[in-house]
């Protein structure tokens, strides 16, 4: 017997269906369905089972059917979603890097530390640091030459950042290019890891040599007076790390460059006492 929204199939067994499922579907599944349960009447345990089965497959149809609706199916187009269905960011202009604002957070910390609140008052004084420190960096990149050795300079791969205060995390970076494969990389950083491995080197006097003839992939040399190490490896190119102080470290690696005489005539470019000065690093 079929009334709205379901099937009486017996006494013992009424299939319930979505309204919205299609009226052939519905009429297919509950013969299809009868006939089964006739077959299985002498087994009272299949009743149940598949009357499970049935509700299974009304679900599935619902869903098919709601998914159809919503244009979420196998057929709907997907450029445009991701695999978890929500829609694909197509871009956007980033987020706006501003510095921290000095004089702002100075006061801010005045005004906490006056009212006790210590902590902000503390937060406060840190993002001026913080401030004073980028405005630091953008007066060091300024002061990089805007050409060397016939390489200009690529605005699009410059930048100061710090992931803290107190220099830790500092990086100045500056890129030369020919616009073609020859590149120079010039970058102040603060790097205590590395810079503990140069010094320990160059404080031990160690000088990597070979016999044999072979060439030595690093060794000392100087830039401006400043004791520094310079590398070469056959994928990357050359290295040359100065040392500025207690903190800080000047890197220059230079790509497709002819020799090591091009690479240190480069490098003579950069006013590193300049650097060090506006550092403050002696």
């Amino acid at each position: 017997m079929h009334e709205k929204g379901k099937f009486v199939i017996s006494k013992r067994l009424t299939i319930t269906y979505p309204i919205i499922m299609k009226k052939k579907f519905a009429c297919v599944l509950a013969i299809v369905l009868f006939l089964g349960l006739q077959e299985a009447s002498a087994q009272g345990g299949m009743l149940n089972k598949l009357k499970q089965k049935a509700n299974n497959l009304a679900e599935q149809a619902l869903d098919k059917t709601v998914q159809e609706k919503a244009g979420v199916g196998a057929d709907a187009p997907t450029a445009d979603k991701s695999s978890s269905g929500r829609a694909r960011n197509k871009g956007g202009e980033g987020l706006i890097s501003t510095p921290p604002d000095v004089k702002q957070n100075l006061t801010d910390a005045e005004k906490a530390y006056k009212a006790g609140t210590y902590g902000e008052a503390r937060y406060a004084v840190r993002q001026a640091m913080l401030g004073v420190e980028l405005e630091i960096g953008q007066q060091i990149l300024k002061s990089l030459p805007e050409t060397i050795s016939g390489l200009n300079k690529d605005a699009n791969v410059e930048q100061v950042a710090s992931s803290g205060w107190g220099w830790t995390g500092l990086t100045i970076t500056r890129q030369y290019t020919d616009g073609n494969e020859k590149e120079l990389r010039v970058m102040v950083a603060n790097n205590a890891a590395l810079l503990s491995a140069v010094n320990m080197y160059l404080t031990n006097g160690g000088y990597a040599q070979t016999s044999g003839g072979e060439q030595p992939n690093w060794k000392q040399t100087k830039v401006k007076g400043h004791r520094a190490v310079i590398e070469y490896d056959d994928n990357t190119g050359y290295k040359l790390t100065v040392p500025m102080g207690q903190s800080s470290m000047l890197i220059y690696e230079g790509v497709n460059f002819k020799n090591e005489q091009e690479v240190m005539t480069a490098a003579n470019t950069v006013d590193i006492d300049g650097i060090k000065k506006m550092l403050g690093e002696k």
